[in-house]
C-alpha cells in the first residue's frame, strides 16, 4: 500500500511542480512569424521589423 501512496502523490505532484517551474503557460510557447517580422510580447503578436 505504501509505494501505491507514493506513486499516486508524485503523479498529483509533478505537474504542479513543472507548473511552479514555469513549464506550462502562453509566455513559453515558440511562436514562428512571417519573413520580416518578429515576435512583440506585449501585443503577443508577429509585428513588421522597422530598421531605422
Amino acid at each position: 500500500m505504501k509505494v501505491g501512496t507514493l506513486v499516486l502523490t508524485a503523479a498529483l505532484l509533478l505537474p504542479s511542480i513543472a507548473a511552479a517551474m514555469g513549464c506550462s503557460g502562453r509566455e513559453h510557447q515558440v511562436q514562428s512569424c512571417a519573413a520580416g517580422t518578429t515576435w512583440d510580447a506585449n501585443s503577443q503578436s508577429c509585428v513588421k521589423i522597422v530598421n531605422s
